[in-house]
């Protein structure tokens, strides 16, 4: 065998492990994991002024101090996880979207959005700044997306509220309603659910500030 034929031999010879060897590069890049994705996160938004801003209380009618307790929640609604419901398929399995996600639990949201018009009205404390005459107890029930299609959803939102009046050191009750809004989702996704979801909680908490307008104060 020739020089030259020796030479062109070593010449294929290094192409073809330069050809193998970069399959396996290829191959070892595909194998290596995806750079995780992490979840939107969303909340109310900045707190806009109310859309409709209650009536001011009558004139020497001041209203009393509330003290607005920590809104309770069911296991379901408890964590920041953006839930929806199938009501087509099985409305009693809710279900979390897997990249979207709120930034605290929404009873949390909810509370920190009352208390901005609430505090437009009276003196509103947190449990760790005080008593007060009357206390605000609110139960969220549902805060779910809810689809009767796959292309038609709505946000809702459920609230029970109790209005206790202290007196002696002991709770009386005085009120206690239920309150439910939805608004329609823009989109059939996590980001039109936080939309509907955000709107049907401005609306239920729009409910509640003049609810409690409208109970008379306690008589001393």
């Amino acid at each position: 065998m020739t020089s030259t034929s020796v030479a062109n031999s070593d010449r294929r010879a290094l192409g073809w492990a330069g050809f193998f060897l970069s399959i396996l590069l290829i191959g070892g890049c595909s194998a290596l994991p995806d750079k995780p994705v992490r979840p939107a996160v969303y909340d109310f938004g900045p707190g806009l002024v109310p859309k409709a801003t209650p009536a001011p209380p009558a004139a020497g009618a001041a209203l009393p101090p509330l003290l607005l307790a920590d809104i309770e929640a069911p296991a379901t609604v408890d964590g920041t996880a953006v839930l929806y419901r199938l009501a087509y398929a099985d409305v009693q399995q809710v279900r979390p979207y897997a990249q979207a996600r709120w930034s605290m639990p929404p009873a949390q949201l909810v509370r920190q959005r009352l208390r901005d018009p609430l505090s437009q009205q009276r003196v509103v404390l947190s449990p760790a700044e005080g008593p007060a005459g009357w206390i605000l107890r609110l139960e969220l029930e549902e805060f779910t997306q809810v689809f009767d299609a796959p292309d038609r959803s709505v946000g809702l939102v459920r609230l029970r509220a109790t209005l206790l009046e202290t007196v002696n050191g002991r709770e009386r009750l005085v009120a206690q309603r239920r309150f439910t809004a939805q608004r329609p989702a823009p989109s059939a996704d996590a980001p039109g659910g936080v939309r509907a979801l955000t709107a049907a909680s401005d609306a239920a908490i729009d409910e509640i500030v003049q609810w409690l307008q409208q109970v008379p104060a306690p008589a001393r």
